[in-house]
């Protein structure tokens, strides 16, 4: 169901307790997001997760799509920064603030134990005014994840982290985390492509290999 063009169904996942979308639902069950072993429980069915990349691989695939958003983003001119595509009323200005935004609420997650829907629906600020500004965020944003990675040890991703959807590894939560940056940069290469503008350098999609992406872009 769109949530934008019948508001009340987004009221009835609130009722059972999901507060963004996408969502998947079941009677008075809900599974947040792209989460094919909730789904699968869900519906009550077998399903075998493939091997979860190791946390080192993971940091270095998500830097390498951090990288890649940075380097389009930074070619967009302020014009359209707030063109906003058909399939999702969210202007070009916020996802590409959003990209960065959720890999540094990883850190914030890790660090605090716990992590907040909120953190997702943070809109870029004011002062980010065209691509090459959010490309410098992003900047920013990779060094501090950079930084992270480089002091935290292998158990640090053992922890449990209470996040909005449910309790999750900090390996579970990079995981998403890295793969929910993928896709988003996934949309980003098919939005500069409408809009005329060549990435400099072409999509990596070998980031991708062995993460949970789901098969749409959208």
């Amino acid at each position: 169901m769109n949530v934008d063009d019948d508001p009340a169904a987004l009221d009835d996942l609130r009722r059972l307790g999901v507060r963004l979308v996408p969502a998947v639902v079941v009677g008075d069950r809900a599974v947040h997001g792209w989460n094919p072993p909730a789904y699968a429980a869900l519906l009550g069915v077998e399903y075998t997760p493939a091997a979860t990349l190791p946390p080192a691989e993971l940091a270095a695939r998500l830097d390498r799509i951090l990288e890649s958003a940075q380097q389009l983003l930074g070619l967009v001119p302020e014009r359209l920064m707030d063109w906003r595509p058909p399939e999702r009323d969210r202007p070009l200005r916020d996802l590409g603030h959003h990209v960065f935004r959720l890999a540094l609420a990883f850190v914030d997650g890790m660090d605090l134990g716990e992590f907040p829907e909120g953190w997702l629906q943070e809109r870029a600020p004011a002062d980010l005014h065209d691509g090459a500004a959010i490309a410098r965020y992003g900047a920013l944003v990779r060094g501090r994840i950079s930084g992270w990675f480089e002091g935290a040890s292998a158990r640090e991703f053992e922890r449990v982290i209470r996040v909005y959807y449910g309790p999750q590894s900090g390996h579970e939560l990079l995981e998403r985390t890295t793969w929910h940056a993928g896709q988003h940069l996934r949309q980003l290469y098919v939005l500069a492509g409408r809009l005329g503008i060549t990435p400099p350098v072409p999509l990596p999609t070998d980031a991708f290999e062995g993460l949970p992406l789901p098969e749409s872009i959208w």
